[in-house]
């Protein structure tokens, strides 16, 4: 089967490969704007359905479309991917020494069928000193990750617990999205 990963994310990638699944890359360049007035799941839930629907219109009916989106929110605060060093070192102090939530979207699609689903898993910082927060921020790490850091990476030295799917903080909540490929024939196990 053709499967389209609709995201340049190098850890998507990585966590499709891991499940073993075959497929190709088709980077999708939307405006992920932020619609304050959705919640965060039905928030990412739109912008992964918005890639999907991007992707299958360059892409044609045939292959069987992924895409997600992530964001970190706390409280009423939805973080999505810092602009800069500064933006990154604010975020960083807003969730230094608290717990905050991870929301993944995802959206499979085929032809016109398509499900979307997403997932929480709430993260809990220790408190983070300001030569801590500058030195993560000076790795650059931050700049490509939704509320600035990467918990797989150095990120994870900023984590104290989690509940929920680990993965789905990375990016991709996997046990969901393998249960949702089922339903169109595709078993990872």
């Amino acid at each position: 089967m053709d499967i389209v990963l609709a995201s340049q994310s190098p850890r998507r990638q990585e966590l499709l490969s891991q499940i073993g699944l075959s497929y190709r890359v088709h980077a999708v360049d939307i405006d992920e704007h932020m619609d304050r007035e959705l919640a965060p799941g039905p928030l990412v839930e739109a912008i992964s359905q918005e890639k999907a629907a991007h992707c299958a219109a360059l892409e044609g009916p045939a292959p069987l479309i992924i895409a997600a989106d992530t964001v970190v929110a706390k409280g009423h605060t939805i973080l999505g991917k810092p602009h800069s060093r500064e933006e990154a070192a604010e975020m960083l102090r807003f969730l230094s020494g608290s717990l905050h939530q991870v929301y993944t979207g995802f959206t499979i699609r085929q032809g016109e069928r398509s499900i979307t689903r997403s997932e929480c898993t709430s993260v809990s910082f220790r408190p983070l000193s300001e030569r801590e927060i500058e030195a993560y921020t000076a790795t650059g790490e931050p700049m490509d990750k939704a509320g600035a850091y990467g918990i797989q990476e150095l990120g994870s030295l900023l984590v104290e617990g989690i509940q929920g799917d680990y993965f789905n903080v990375m990016g991709l909540p996997v046990c969901a999205l393998g249960q949702a490929l089922k339903d169109f024939g595709i078993n990872c196990l």
